[in-house]
């Protein structure tokens, strides 16, 4: 008799794909370029480590902010003791600034509208709890984050089904795979409760056009269901075309709290991939549902973010020459690791998808594989790791790591893969 409840022993977590995989294996080994450079070199977490000194600049320009003083005076027991889990107005406030600055202010944001998450991830299955029952389904276009197969099924019981889109026109969205989606799902007799897109794209590091977003808003309209928007790489974006929010085209289409869709779209943010904050467990749910935010705002309590840290980037995200001066910054910043990565993989004979945002590189390395099935993508994966000691995805890298890291694999890199494709 099993002593350990069901959620305990199944296996849909996800622990033993790929992605989480990859992370054992480099936590084995890690790259330093003194102590250990035949470590295994991290290129597969979402790490934006490209600004920190803008953020370690200001913070010792501020040191009331880092010291959790005001005014010089110490706030350090107001801090320490108990808030509430609707979080600090000051944080909010900031938060939703930053966010329509982000979108170039075309939009705004209500504060009562927001609530605030520990993390992304906490906040993309908060709204599916919110919007789905078990046995439910939510449509999520392909290739999609690994993370979500963990993420919005694990603890909630609902079922992911793919768009299914693909390379002949940059995996746009189209009418043709949302349908035969929905109607996979109703095969399954699994009733579709929503869409889930990330703009910009995890993992192909591309914006949403206008005409994918008005044709997802029309077919949730249609159908009668939920759009969640995770947009937490919105900030990302470093060559055109521009990044487009869909709350931005929700104005354009004149929807306002009369309009059935205006409880419908919800967006996702958060500070990990922006600001490259991940370890601070910042993250926030918008809708204009009042019952999904009141809903979502009660289950904040099981993944509250700290008062010291709502606290000190409140300071932070106020200051609008920090944050106009960052933005910029680290665009300009991808934009140039981004160009140097994929004039790496150029020489190497390894072609990208054109990408404008996000911290990714799509790689097409199809030419390597020994047949096309996905054991033999497998196989390239784990030659890649364990005889090149990097660490990707299958077909993804990240553009945003340290510079030593992945600048000084690129010769190693090039060799090993010309290696496999003479005798593959």
């Amino acid at each position: 008799m099993c002593m350990l409840s069901t959620k305990a022993t199944c296996n849909s977590h996800g622990q033993d794909s790929s992605y989480f995989l990859g992370w054992q294996e480099y936590e084995k080994n890690p790259y330093h370029e003194v102590q250990n450079t035949k470590g295994i070199i991290q290129m597969g977490l979402a790490e934006n480590q490209l600004s920190f000194d803008i953020l370690e600049s200001w913070l010792a320009k501020n040191p009331d902010a880092a010291g959790f003083k005001r005014n010089g005076e110490s706030i350090f027991a107001e801090l320490a003791l108990f808030q509430d889990y609707h979080g600090l107005p000051s944080f909010k406030k900031a938060l939703v600034d930053f966010m329509a600055e982000i979108r170039g202010n075309k939009v705004t944001f209500d504060p009562n509208h927001l609530v605030l998450t520990a993390g992304a991830t906490s906040a993309n299955e908060t709204l599916i709890f919110c919007l789905a029952n078990p046995g439910e389904a939510v449509l999520i276009p392909t290739p999609y984050y690994p993370g979500f197969d963990r993420d919005l099924k694990w603890r909630t019981g609902v079922e992911i089904v793919p768009i299914h889109c693909t390379s002949s026109n940059g995996f746009q969205i189209t009418e043709t795979a949302l349908q035969e989606a929905y109607q996979a799902a109703q095969k399954r007799n699994l009733r579709v409760k929503g869409v889930l897109v990330t703009n910009p794209s995890n993992p192909l590091g591309t914006t949403m056009t206008r005409s994918e977003l008005n044709l997802l808003l029309s077919f949730v309209e249609d159908k009668g269901i939920h759009l969640i928007s995770d947009e937490i790489y919105s900030g990302t974006v470093f060559s055109s075309p521009s990044f487009t929010s869909v709350m931005e085209i929700l104005k354009e289409r004149k929807c306002d709290e009369n309009s059935p869709m205006w409880n419908r779209v919800h967006v996702v943010y958060s500070l990990s991939k922006d600001l490259g904050l991940p370890g601070f467990r910042v993250g926030a749910i918008y809708s204009n549902d009042d019952m999904v935010v009141a809903a979502a705002t009660k289950m904040s309590s099981f993944g509250l973010i700290s008062s010291q840290t709502q606290y000190l980037l409140s300071a932070m995200l106020s200051d609008k020459k920090l944050t106009k001066n960052y933005i910029s910054e680290n665009q300009k910043r991808l934009k140039q690791r981004q160009k140097m990565l994929v004039s790496g993989l150029q020489k190497a004979g390894i072609s990208c998808l054109k990408g404008n945002a996000g911290l990714f590189c799509w790689v097409d390395m199809r030419h390597l594989l020994r047949s096309n099935t996905f054991e033999a993508e497998m196989e390239l994966w784990k030659k890649i790791v364990y005889e090149v000691r990097l660490i990707s995805l299958p077909d993804r890298l990240v553009i945003a790591q340290n510079l030593a890291g992945s600048v000084s694999a690129l010769p190693t890199y090039r060799r090993k893969l010309s290696t496999w494709q003479c005798v593959g």
